[in-house]
């Protein structure tokens, strides 16, 4: 069957992808961010998966205002990078896996959770970016990716405790898939960050790491953070950081199903905090399963 190894969590600052792009990532303003994935990329190398379930928000490029689904997961046999006003990023265009894209809506539409399957999307820098910062440039993406869009740019959006209930439907979608994949689950978005009005740049230090320390050893806490707690504390963007708790709610230690108890606590296998990268805040997580 296949069984999720890790989870990586991440910002996805749009900056971030130009200066990658450009060439300025030994910059001095960029160098301290760009150190602190240099472990990171060593990891993805020596532990890369079959098949990447990337966590994101789409930033108005493959749905308008027009129609705005809560999640939506992609079931196309690839995507291509969105062109966001300045021409598409120069990155490979992502492969998904359309079995196993099929099969994880199947089981959580059963569950009782809604989807919206995209059969044909572009993706932008919420995920491009992450890949990025894990995989370097390749010439290809080293894993298929199945891209799974949440909305958390027009209220209402979905809350840290639902969020975390479906990444625990979704691990029980992965783990009764009857292929030997090695599948990853990341959450992206975040940290601290506000791009409008009176409190535009804002950044809250004490709030993020005060959220990795419950992501690591207290998710079911962090999935029972309000709205509010996050726009106040966070931002007004600060509310992306609900995407990492599906990540998280996917994770081996979390009871799911019939579980009486969850399985040992995950690794830590690296940890990263830098403010700031453009206005916001970087944080960055990656837990193995044990």
């Amino acid at each position: 069957m296949a069984n999720i190894t890790a989870s990586v969590y991440t910002s996805h600052v749009p900056a971030i992808g130009v200066a990658i792009d450009q060439g300025r990532t030994q910059e001095p303003y960029w160098q301290p961010l760009f150190q602190g994935y240099e472990f990171s990329r060593m990891w993805m190398q020596d532990n890369t998966p079959d098949v990447i379930f990337l966590v994101y928000n789409d930033h108005a490029t493959a749905f308008s205002l027009d129609i705005i689904p809560t999640f939506a997961i992609g079931c196309a046999a690839e995507f291509k990078p969105a062109d966001e006003g300045w021409g598409p990023r120069p990155v490979p265009v992502v492969k998904g896996h359309p079995q196993l894209a099929a099969h994880i809506a199947q089981s959580v539409i059963q569950q009782d959770f809604d989807l919206t399957i995209v059969n044909r999307m572009e993706v932008d820098h919420g995920l491009t970016v992450p890949l990025s910062l894990m995989c370097g440039q390749p010439q290809q993406w080293p894993c298929a990716v199945i891209p799974f869009a949440v909305n958390v740019v027009q209220y209402p959006v979905p809350s840290g405790r639902r969020c975390f209930e479906l990444g625990r439907a979704i691990r029980r979608a992965i783990e009764s898939f009857d292929l030997p994949l090695k599948v990853q689950i990341w959450g992206t978005g975040g940290m601290s960050h506000q791009l409008q009005g009176a409190r535009a740049g804002l950044i809250n230090k004490e709030f993020d790491n005060l959220f990795l320390d419950k992501l690591i050893a207290d998710p079911e806490a962090a999935a029972m953070i309000p709205h509010i707690d996050y726009v106040r504390e966070a931002g007004s963007e600060g509310i992306e950081l609900v995407m990492w708790l599906i990540a998280r709610g996917a994770m081996s230690d979390v009871k799911s199903g019939s579980d009486v108890v969850g399985g040992q606590p995950p690794k830590v296998v690296h940890r990263f905090y830098h403010v700031p990268a453009s206005n916001t805040a970087v944080g960055h997580l990656i837990l193995e399963n044990k």
